[in-house]
């Protein structure tokens, strides 16, 4: 339902044979709901799951600083929350704190969010962007909000995507990566603090493979298993063992088997492909895991366990699943962000209730989606 214009300040029937049913995925959010991110209803804060609306056949899930956003396996694009910028694309900037449809699309594929834009693909590899532009983060060569989705030129070979605060990266099915907007502190990995309102490729290389951006840092993956950083290094959030800034891309050690990685506010948390996690940067709020609130400039494990797979992070909380499907919340909640029944932040892991079904996880700001396979 709308809950009014935002203009704030700026701070992702029929019947089917049985045998051919769908496994239906519900969809579960908590923490903070001042904008009604949680697709409630209302802008009450939970510090458990909750279920946005009917348990359905949601897909993908992302989310920007204060809004959601959600495909379905049907092709259609839904968000709600803050909407200040036109991030929502409703082509307007009024909130909404329960799920609205993207125009009437089957189309879309993946999508994230940064403080008030969003960036999204479709089925056909072309690139979309719209919300809060000042800095060139839509891609569109101006610096022109806009509330309704436009195309990134006339390509149809975008394919890994991910939001800086105010900057946008792409990796396409080429191997190359591109950057574009915001560049204070080097997160756009062109060697230098330029703006830049199009897309600019990161190099010359067509080897990267994953890319993962937050506030002013970016981590990638190459396809030979290395892990690169760059941008704001203040915290250690790059871990090469510094506090320095690079506006290229620095390798994170010598090792081949990094598997995901993803950016927090200040730190960055990665796996590898033995199933272990690793954490460096800022650790104020204990989002590192490590039962201390000590920053980190260097990877170091998170536990012994060999059995982590999924992993990604709001501001400063951290969300993980296991290969047994359980659920893992750690660092700052005092929003409820980790989904635990309260607001204490915690320097370790933590399950979230006792379910095996988890499956998709993406953190907001403040607050925390995942999909229930049942």
């Amino acid at each position: 339902m709308p809950i009014g214009s935002d203009k704030g300040n700026f701070i992702k029937p029929g019947f089917l044979p049985l045998t051919l049913a769908p496994t239906t995925v519900g969809l579960l959010a908590w923490g903070w709901n001042n904008y009604g991110e949680l697709g409630q209803g209302n802008t009450t804060d939970y510090s458990s799951p909750v279920q946005v609306g009917g348990v359905t056949i949601w897909d993908k899930v992302g989310a920007g600083a204060h809004f959601t956003l959600t495909t379905k396996t049907d092709g259609t694009l839904w968000v709600w929350g803050r909407n200040h910028y036109g991030q929502l694309a409703q082509g307007n900037t009024t909130g909404y704190s329960s799920p609205v449809q993207v125009g009437a699309l089957l189309t879309w594929d993946k999508v994230t969010g940064g403080e008030g834009h969003t960036v999204a693909t479709k089925t056909d590899g072309t690139l979309w962007t719209w919300g809060y532009n000042a800095q060139g983060q839509l891609g569109h060569g101006n610096t022109t909000n806009i509330s309704s989705p436009v195309q990134v030129g006339a390509l149809t070979n975008w394919s890994k995507i991910a939001c800086g605060a105010n900057y946008t990266a792409s990796v396409k099915t080429d191997g190359t990566l591109w950057t574009w907007g915001q560049a204070a502190f080097g997160p756009l990995g062109l060697g230098n603090t330029t703006y830049y309102s199009s897309p600019k490729q990161v190099g010359a290389l067509t080897t990267w493979l994953n890319v993962s951006a937050q506030y002013f840092h970016t981590a990638a993956t190459k396809t030979d298993g290395t892990l690169w950083c760059w941008g704001m290094g203040g915290f250690g959030q790059l871990g090469i063992g510094n506090t320095t800034y690079y506006s290229s891309p620095k390798q994170v050690g010598a090792l081949t088997t990094w598997d995901t990685v993803s950016c927090g506010q200040y730190y960055t948390v990665a796996t590898k492909t033995d199933g272990t996690i690793w954490v460096w940067g800022y650790n104020g709020h204990g989002n590192l895991g490590q039962g201390n609130v000590t920053n980190y400039s260097s990877p170091v494990q998170l536990g012994a366990l060999t059995t982590w797979s999924k992993l990604t992070c709001g501001y400063i909380h951290t969300i993980a699943t296991k290969t047994d499907g359980t659920l893992w919340t750690w660092g700052l909640n005092d929003k409820g962000q980790l989904g635990d029944g309260s607001t204490t932040s915690l320097s370790s892991p933590v399950q979230v209730g006792a379910l095996t079904t988890w499956d998709k996880i993406t953190g907001g700001g403040k607050f925390t989606l995942a999909t229930d396979s049942a």
